[in-house]
């Protein structure tokens, strides 16, 4: 099938400017090689939206995180998201980090960032009681936020498929070239993609994503972070998002609360060259417990439910690479942090770049960009469940006792856009499987499920795609 557009990279910035391009009459496809979206950085990283102070001012990442920031909680609200206004504190240990402090301060006024103040440790401990003693000065942020990246991402694609943007996913670019008005798109395996325009977002791979049609002259370094995950008893030992003062890998380990309520501490900052290489390694979360311990003294290891890892897409240029090198043709490439922060503004000013050059784009009058939340049964009134639970009996069933999520919830999951395939896509919609447990309960019923929805037999499905297969035999007969 033809389209207008083809974005390569279904993370949360294809996906936004998959949902901004679902605005127009185009037909609009999305192109992930995974299993399911969100599977890069979009998935793994410190959920952060900032408020715009770390940004050089003037380039595109002080541009776009600020203007991000302001969109972020209306953007959220209409994809039925959670996000909370939690404030930021970049906290400096001595006297010489007082200097770096107020160089933030002065970027960020120059960046339109709102409410920015120096204060001394004591009022930062007046705000944080949990910070430690060696804590000399602080940045104050009131515009720094948090929010769920991978449900962001989810809910992004999502509304853009309901308003008829095509996903197409386990489908690895393997090459593209040009055939008169349309690029060719090709897996090598199976019929190509064909799209008058193609916009690159293909994270750690946008490099090589742009060679095939000689449009990169930039490079891009995996950048790994590794992150430590603690039970929700935990959760109030901060309420802001606690920095240390950035360095040049980046803006450093953090401590804060999840929109969700567990305790986040991370990321490491490690250059690789493996693009692939997503694990942790005991020094890596070692010096993730130190530096965190070292600005909230007290944090018990014994609470640490699971670790993960990221890879962060650093490029060579030092700001977000975005740009029509050739017709047709967008590069949205080198966005690490603060990404998630800008994504909807990258999505604005990429459709921007289209129209520059020479698309055409009519507005849809029945555009909608209302989503329901994924998680509305679980904010209702007692008496409103049990009417729910009258009329669907799934509802009163409890899958996954951690986290109280219903039969009712995570068959409502696999029927909504864009639709979970494996069982970790089941877990990033409902949270089945993200409590203390990890899953060791909920699973084997969530496998049933997802063997149900799916039509194939439960030994056939997935933790992941691919290999990833969980079962291999039943140990008793019967259904599930």
């Amino acid at each position: 099938m033809k389209y207008d557009v083809a974005i390569i990279g279904a993370g949360v910035i294809g996906g936004f400017i998959a949902r901004e391009l679902s605005r127009y009459d185009l037909k609009v496809c999305l192109i992930e090689r995974e299993n399911d979206v969100g599977m890069g950085a979009s998935r793994a990283n410190s959920a952060i939206v900032h408020a715009g102070f770390d940004a050089e001012p003037g380039t595109l990442k002080a541009l776009l995180n600020v203007k991000g920031s302001e969109m972020m909680e209306q953007v959220a609200g209409e994809l039925g998201v959670p996000y909370r206004r939690n404030t930021s504190i970049v906290v400096g240990f001595c006297d010489e980090d007082l200097p770096k402090l107020q160089t933030l301060l002065d970027r960020g006024n120059k960046n339109g960032v709102r409410d920015l103040k120096i204060i001394s440790g004591d009022e930062a401990r007046a705000l944080e009681p949990k910070l430690g003693p060696t804590v000399k000065y602080a940045l104050l942020a009131p515009t720094g936020a948090i929010v769920c990246p991978y449900e962001l991402t989810i809910a992004a694609i999502g509304n853009a498929m309901d308003n008829g943007v095509t996903l197409v996913r386990n489908f690895e670019v393997k090459s593209i070239r040009k055939e008169g008005n349309f690029y060719q798109i090709s897996s090598g395996v199976g019929d190509d993609i064909e799209a008058a325009r193609v916009i690159n977002c293909a994270g750690v791979y946008s490099d090589k994503i742009a060679s095939f049609v000689g449009a990169c002259d930039f490079t891009i370094t995996p950048r790994r972070g590794e992150y430590l995950l603690l039970d929700k008893e935990c959760g109030n030992m901060v309420s802001a998002t606690i920095f240390r003062t950035p360095t040049a890998m980046g803006k450093g380990i953090l401590v804060t609360r999840t929109v969700d309520g567990n305790l986040l501490m991370g990321p490491t900052a490690e250059n690789i060259t493996d693009k692939e290489d997503t694990s942790t390694t005991d020094a890596g979360l070692a010096s993730v417990r130190t530096m965190a311990e070292e600005m909230v003294p007290g944090i018990p290891g014994r609470c640490v439910i699971t670790s993960f890892c990221g890879l962060r897409s650093v490029g060579d240029k030092g700001d977000f690479i975005i740009n029509n090198p050739i017709p047709g043709f967008v590069n949205v490439a080198a966005i690490e942090s603060p990404g998630l922060s800008s994504s909807p503004a990258i999505a604005e000013y990429v459709v921007e770049l289209l129209k520059k050059d020479g698309a055409v784009l009519n507005a849809r009058p029945d555009f909608n960009p209302i989503r329901r939340p994924a998680h509305w049964f679980r904010h209702m009134s007692l008496a409103e469940k049990n009417k729910v639970i009258a009329e669907k009996p799934a509802y009163g069933r409890i899958i996954c006792r951690c986290e109280s999520v219903t039969e009712g919830e995570i068959k409502e999951a696999l029927v909504t856009n864009p639709r979970p395939m494996d069982v970790d896509g089941v877990k990033r919609r409902t949270r089945s499987g993200m409590g203390r447990c990890q899953g060791g309960f909920c699973q084997p019923n969530v496998i049933g499920l997802l063997a149900q929805e799916l039509g194939i037999p439960f030994e056939d499905v997935t933790k992941c795609g691919g290999d990833s297969k969980l079962m291999f035999g039943r140990t008793r007969g019967g259904k599930m």
